[in-house]
Parts: structure tokens; C-alpha cells; sequence
């Protein structure tokens, strides 16, 4: 896993929380993680292929979730419903595939499986390398993580 992989999807995700929710979004501390086993209520995973293959988990605190979709919407929400779990793979897809536009500047060609959204905590994934990155993300309404986990299968 290399640390230049995680600067795309800390730009891609600057650029969406500002234009879709207008929020700042700060990186917090990176650390790796031996497991992939979402952090938070509501997650979605995005597969990666091509010069970079793997997984990445987007986990968003279930209150984070609901405000987010409220700003995009202008809808209140209280409940995690089929609306506000597809928003949330659709802004996670975004990010994602901002992420790989990003990396395919850098001459990494990859592509982006649709999301699957998740809701819960208990599950564990399985993830193509032995360690995943996980971002730390704060915004003015919560903090969530990005955990990728990426390996370069182009030589």
C-alpha cells in the first residue's frame, strides 16, 4: 500500500463535500488497519480494478448520514431508508470516481464497481492486501473514514 494512492481520494473528497454540501472536509491522521470491518452505522464499498486493484469503505456515522442527505435533499430525515442509503453509495461513487480521475493523471488506469451500501457495524470484509489506509475525515457535521485498500497490479 502506498501513501500516494490516498492524496486522489482526499482531493476527490474536498471537491465533493464542497460542491454538493458545501463543507469543508479535513484529514485527520492517517493509520493502517489490519481489517477491513467498517467504524460507523452506514458504509459503502467500491471495488477497484486495473493498474490499482482493490477495495475501498467509505463508514459515516447513521447522524453524519442523514444530515448529509438533508443538505443535498432539503429533505428531513430520521430514518435510514432506501433513499438515504442509495444518496450515500452515490456520493461515495463520486468520490471514488473522482479518485480514480486523479490517479489516472498519475498513469494509474483503473476502474470503479458500483457502490454496496451497507448499514450496520458487524460485518467484516475481505480486501485484496494485507493492510488498509484509513482516512480520517472531519467536517463540520461528523467525522467519517475512507479505509483503502489498493494494490498495484501493473508492472
Amino acid at each position: 500500500m502506498k501513501v500516494e494512492y490516498i492524496q486522489p481520494f482526499y482531493r476527490a473528497t474536498k471537491d465533493v463535500f464542497q460542491i454538493m454540501m458545501d463543507l469543508e472536509v479535513n484529514r485527520g491522521d492517517l493509520r493502517l488497519a489490519k481489517d477491513l470491518i467498517p467504524s460507523r452505522e452506514a458504509n459503502v464499498i467500491i471495488g477497484a480494478t486495473g493498474d490499482l486493484s482493490g477495495s475501498i469503505l467509505y463508514s459515516f456515522p447513521k447522524d453524519m448520514t442523514l444530515t448529509m442527505v438533508k443538505i443535498m435533499s432539503g429533505m428531513e430525515l430520521t430514518e435510514m431508508d432506501g433513499f438515504v442509503l442509495s444518496a450515500l453509495g452515490e456520493v461515495a461513487n463520486i468520490i471514488s470516481g473522482n479518485a480514480m480521475t486523479y490517479l489516472n493523471s498519475e498513469n494509474y488506469r483503473c476502474d470503479i464497481s458500483p457502490p454496496h451500501v451497507m448499514f450496520g457495524t458487524s460485518q467484516s470484509l475481505s480486501m485484496a492486501t494485507d493492510v488498509a489506509l484509513v482516512i480520517p475525515m472531519l467536517t463540520s457535521i461528523g467525522e467519517f473514514e475512507i479505509n483503502v485498500a489498493l494494490r498495484e497490479t501493473k508492472g
